[in-house]
């Protein structure tokens, strides 16, 4: 318990959201105070709902980039029935493994590798929302990087360049994933997460030089490990980010999340696929990465802040409203509400290994029925 309190009061970078944002919050008030609105931050991706603060889904970004640099996607709905998913797998050409998240998500919320139609259909019974479908990209790196352009400015800035590293644990024949996981630096404080999403593993022990993957999402708050690649930063980097903005032109402020085969090929404008984009809530992922104290990452997210407050203000000049107060505290509730309930599915949903041992716990898929329904009365996704 004490080593605990120590490692979390010596590394800001996991505290609570709120821990970390009530010091800087003022500035934020500032921002509201100043544009006469709390969304004051909607305008600055147009083409984004709430401009990309949460709520956003992954589908209304992939239309907006250029075809071949998102992987290929499919929506899915509750309401289908298993049969349907199967099919439009088979139809779209589909193989395993495949990815599947929720279409409006955040954090690495039910992210899962889906290895097997038997997957499928566990995941597409427990899920509640709408989610997507992608083809497995096999690239051996993943980075995020932090772009914005002011409006009416032909070249932008790149202000954070990250890799992401998942958390895993190495077998040695000996130790159980149980006691892997214990010793892990970063998943023993993760336990009652991992416990739960990796409970028919826990007494398997792990071959010697295998490696066990305990989170394919890369987020921080996933358990992810974030380098520092700001040195990589250079015009090359720089012009695939413009040509992709003047694509996407409506995005002026967000981190995109890629794979690529290499940062040269990345640089290179080949070999690379989008995976996500987040636009105003976006963080840049590089004061994370272990480079900085508290105080120094908080200067960094203001003046985040300012820039972003920035490009709404010279939107707003050019005719794009900030979102009215009621729609957007609604939209707000609505948001919160359902990334409370995918928190909670996540923290219970595991993968049967056969029909005959499902470990999906009592109530889960009761649980989802009820969330569908409350999304929409017609839905029945059993």
């Amino acid at each position: 318990m004490v080593t605990r309190l120590i490692h979390y009061i010596t590394h800001w970078e996991v505290w609570h959201w709120f821990a970390k944002y009530i010091f800087i919050g003022p500035a934020w008030l500032w921002y509201c105070f100043r544009s006469r609105s709390f969304w004051f931050f909607t305008p600055a991706n147009p083409t984004i709902t709430f401009g990309g603060l949460v709520g956003e889904a992954k589908t209304e970004i992939y239309k907006q980039l250029p075809l071949g640099t998102y992987p290929r996607t499919e929506l899915v709905t509750p309401d289908r029935s298993v049969g349907y998913v199967e099919a439009l797998v088979s139809k779209q050409a589909f193989k395993f493994p495949l990815i599947a998240k929720p279409d409006i998500g955040q954090m690495g919320l039910m992210f899962r590798k889906i290895e097997s139609e038997e997957h499928l259909r566990q995941y597409h019974r427990a899920m509640p929302a709408p989610y997507v479908l992608q083809e497995y990209v096999d690239y051996p790196l993943e980075v995020s990087v932090f772009y914005y352009r002011i409006p009416g400015e032909v070249s932008g800035h790149i202000t954070a360049f990250v890799q992401k590293e998942c958390m895993q644990v190495m077998g040695d024949g000996v130790k159980t994933l149980r006691q892997l996981i214990d010793a892990h630096p970063r998943a023993r404080f993760r336990r009652k997460e991992l416990y739960g999403k990796h409970e028919s593993k826990l007494r398997v022990i792990i071959p010697a030089g295998d490696t066990y993957i305990l989170s394919h999402a890369l987020n921080l708050s996933r358990g992810g490990r974030l380098i520092n690649l700001e040195k990589e930063i250079d015009d090359k980097l720089l012009k695939v980010f413009d040509d992709l903005g003047r694509h996407a032109s409506n995005f002026f402020y967000g981190r995109y999340d890629i794979k690529c085969q290499s940062i040269a090929d990345l640089k290179a404008g080949r070999n690379f696929t989008i995976l996500e984009y987040n636009g105003a809530g976006a963080e840049p992922h590089h004061v994370y990465s272990g480079n900085f104290s508290f105080f120094e990452a908080c200067a960094v997210l203001v003046r985040h802040w300012d820039i972003l407050f920035r490009i709404s203000q010279e939107n707003r000049k050019r005719g794009i409203p900030v979102w009215h107060h009621e729609s957007g505290k609604h939209f707000m509730r609505h948001a919160r509400r359902h990334l409370r309930r995918l928190k909670h599915l996540d923290q219970r949903f595991e993968f049967a290994d056969s029909v005959e041992t499902i470990l999906i716990p009592a109530g889960l898929v009761g649980f989802a029925q009820r969330y569908a329904k409350a999304l929409s009365p017609d839905i029945d996704i059993l």
